[in-house]
């Protein structure tokens, strides 16, 4: 009999008797010779009791558990190094049954593409939307609260709540957005003049040639833009004079540095030019670009009038209205509204149908349309009641979210492919942040995105758009933390350096990368061992390589001598995993395990000491004074690996710029990884990460499909993910391959609705 209930535990289990044994001789005795003596139940090292996981049932029962297991095993984390480990034979077998168990065990389950909440929009989707619907620049991350992030990116649907506050927030700015689309926004009747002056602090120097201000632009229009400029050069060349806007350069020209006729007695000159500006909170920024000259004086002569031409104020005087009325207005206004209801109606359709995605119906056209004839019967003119019209249109759920139905609502056994509508929703707001175009949208309402070779096509065509620079800056962005860039400051006094110029040239350079690994279908471990970059002459002085020069960013072969190439040896990826006053192997290395490898280490034990930053450089290298950490066994398990990969990027300092030496140390930047693996430096590193593309193709493939699917995964996922890294290996690792494989899943096509609470808990 209890034969019998063995034997009826096992099928339950999916073991088989010879599954069973092959259990108890290729994993167990591993198990219990190599693991239990530091891992049992007197003696959890790293939290860990072995005890449960040398029964065949566990490996259906802790498959998570297990998952982690496997890892360290594979990384060669486990046996620590100095413990005796089983012959490689041994944990191949070990291995190979694990991992026939997960497979045996993931064809069982039944497809399930899983469900996605109605996602709000996020404030880079809302600014995209709105810039592609009515024309208009409108900066969402300035006027919303930031957006929660959940499995590691802010387009989550179950993180994405509204508060009553957001909601106030969204209202006010869809009466703004609305004003400026129809130009109703009125100007001043005079005028208005703003000088940020340095004297007065509204203006802060960023470095020698360079200033910058922030400062709120309450109107869209033409504004006469004034630079001082006091002082005068003894050689008097010319120099290119540069302004910005939020990181854009929109203008250039050449500036005297000597002032000549009249005025050469009073060194102080300025430069005026007229631009249109966009309402907005703006940071302007006003400069020289490639001013050797300062470079040859003392500091103390920077700002002498009779040593030095320099910068000290930003005047802005205006609004004066456009040449032109704006190009949203021509856009909006496809007939006269003045020729009576038919127009408005046709207007507020075709602005409906684009904001909300989809066709709409008669009844919700003569809805919005009943906007319009109350502000006329109040007196108003239509125009006036087209923006109270367009203002409800941007406060509705229709356009705040992306709702998608479910078929068959009670019974979440059934699962149905989305709508096209909806699958073309979530292709344009995966690929550019942004509502679906005309074209897509018209084969979505034909029914004919899943004809064959529409959808491929489609994709192509989205890859190719300028609009998908948005899976760079918001994709990739958070993937490798570059987002962070803006909240860094490191110290000025160890970073002269560090300019708003360097950081944003950081971030245009990750950016650029990322868009050209997308765009020219290049195999993922480009993105670690790359040979080329996009660099200025900012950037390129940073790094020391020679030839780069103007402001303009460049496609740039790299040579070996360089020391870079890939993401790791990217300043910003560099900068956002170091301390404002130094580097930290530590934050770096877990930046490689969790960003590049999937593989986040657990959160450090509370009673870990800090490291004495007083001491930081002055007892010996940095690498020796973080021996301390891997004293103790329980912190050795982590940082053995992770350590190890942040020593290997020291020679890059906090601000990613090469050095050999630090506080008058030699650097060590050689290591061996768990698997026994060494390098000498990072170009070693690299190598031996793109070598082995397992650990990195899985995390990135997860991650894509997260952000794609505006949710986490789950169990059931893990066959969607194993599938496509299938398919990505037979095609060389190729990005576009990745993308189109995600496309095309199972949970990008379909969905399902809602298990109930008991049903989750079953699960």
């Amino acid at each position: 009999m209890r034969t019998f209930l063995c034997l009826g535990l096992l099928l339950a289990l999916g073991l088989s008797h010879g599954q069973t044994a092959d259990f108890h001789s290729a994993v167990k005795p591993v198990l219990q010779k190599t693991c239990s003596p530091c891992h049992n139940e007197r003696n959890p090292s790293g939290s860990v009791n072995i005890a449960p996981f040398t029964e065949p049932s566990s490996v259906a029962a802790y498959r998570d558990e297990w998952e982690r297991i496997l890892n360290k095993i594979r990384s060669g984390e486990m046996p620590p190094k100095g413990f005796p480990r089983p012959e490689q034979a041994r944990i191949d077998a070990l291995l190979a049954y694990v991992q026939r168990e997960f497979e045996s065990a993931d064809a069982r389950i039944a497809p399930d593409p899983g469900r996605v909440t109605a996602r709000r929009l996020n404030r880079a989707e809302y600014t995209n939307t709105i810039r592609d619907l009515l024309g208009v620049e409108f900066r969402a991350d300035q006027d919303f609260p930031t957006d929660d992030s959940g499995h590691g990116f802010d387009n989550i649907g179950d993180v994405l709540t509204i508060s009553p506050l957001l909601m106030e927030k969204y209202l006010s700015a869809a009466e703004k957005i609305a004003a400026r689309a129809l130009g109703l926004d009125p100007l001043p009747k005079k005028p208005i003049e703003f000088e940020l002056h340095l004297k007065d602090k509204k203006i802060r120097r960023v470095a020698p040639s360079l200033i910058e201000a922030s400062h709120r632009v309450e109107w869209d229009g033409e504004y006469d833009i004034e630079i001082g400029l006091p002082g005068e050069r003894i050689n008097g060349a010319p120099v290119q004079l540069g302004f910005w806007m939020d990181g854009k350069l929109l203008h250039t020209r050449m500036a005297e540095t000597k002032p000549s006729g009249l005025v050469y007695f009073n060194p102080y000159s300025s430069e005026r030019f007229r631009l249109f500006l966009p309402a907005g909170e703006h940071k302007f920024r006003a400069g020289f670009i490639d001013d050797d000259f300062i470079r040859t004086l003392a500091p103390d002569d920077l700002y002498r009038d009779k040593k030095n031409k320099f910068l000290n104020m930003i005047k802005l005087v205006g609004p004066f209205p456009a040449k032109e009325e704006p190009a949203s207005r021509k856009a909006i206004l496809i007939c006269d509204p003045q020729t009576g209801p038919g127009c408005v109606e046709k207007i507020l359709s075709r602005l409906a149908r684009r904001a909300w995605r989809r066709p709409v119906t008669a009844p919700e056209v003569r809805k919005l349309a009943s906007f319009v004839r109350l502000a006329q019967a109040d007196g108003q003119p239509v125009e006036q009641g087209l923006q109270v019209a367009l203002t409800a249109l941007l406060v509705s759920p229709h356009f705040l979210f992306r709702i998608e139905r479910d078929l068959y609502p009670k019974d979440p056994a059934r699962t149905h492919p989305v709508t096209d509508l909806e699958l073309a929703s979530r292709l344009s707001y995966f690929l550019w942040s942004s509502l679906p175009d005309e074209e897509l949208l018209r084969l979505a309402e034909q029914k004919r995105l899943r004809a064959p070779g529409i959808l491929e096509a489609q994709l192509k065509r989205m890859l190719a758009d300028p609009k998908s620079a948005a899976l760079a800056a918001n994709f990739a962005g958070q993937w490798l933390e570059t987002r962070n860039l803006t909240s860094v400051k490191p110290d000025p006094k160890k970073f002269p350096e560090w300019t708003p110029e360097l950081r944003d040239a950081m971030q245009e350079e990750t950016r650029l990368f990322f868009e050209a690994v997308l765009r020219d279908n290049l195999p993922i471990r480009t993105f670690l061992n790359a040979d080329f970059t996009f660099l200025n002459n900012t950037l390129a002085k940073h790094y020391g390589i020679p030839g780069v020069e103007g402001p303009d960013f460049r496609r740039v072969t790299l040579s070996p001598r360089t020391r870079r190439g890939g993401v790791l040896t990217q300043a910003s990826v560099l900068t956002v995993s170091s301390y404002p006053t130094r580097t930290s192997p530590v934050i770096r290395g877990k930046f490689i395990l969790q960003n590049i490898f999937g593989a986040p280490p657990p959160p450090p034990p509370p009673d870990v000491p800090l490291l004495d930053e007083d001491q930081v450089g002055s007892r010996g290298p940095l690498r020796n004074q973080l021996e301390q950490h891997r004293s103790n066994a329980m912190c050795a398990s982590c940082h053995n690996r992770m350590d190890t990969l942040g020593f290997a990027l020291e020679n890059y300092d906090a601000t990613g710029k090469w050095r050999d030496q630090d506080s008058g140390f030699l650097i060590d930047a050689s290591g061996v990884l768990p698997n026994g693996r060494h390098f000498a430096n990072p170009a070693d590193l690299k190598h031996v990460l793109a070598s082995d593309m397992g650990e990195f193709s899985r995390n990135l493939t997860e991650k894509m499909l997260t952000y794609a699917l505006g949710r986490g995964l789950e169990r059931f996922d893990r066959k969607t993910v194993a599938a496509i890294r299938t398919r990505l290996e037979a095609d060389d690792f190729r990005f576009q391959s990745l993308i189109w494989e995600v496309v095309r899943s199972l949970p990008f096509q379909n969905r399902r609705a809602e298990f109930a609470k008991e049903e989750v808990a079953k699960k």
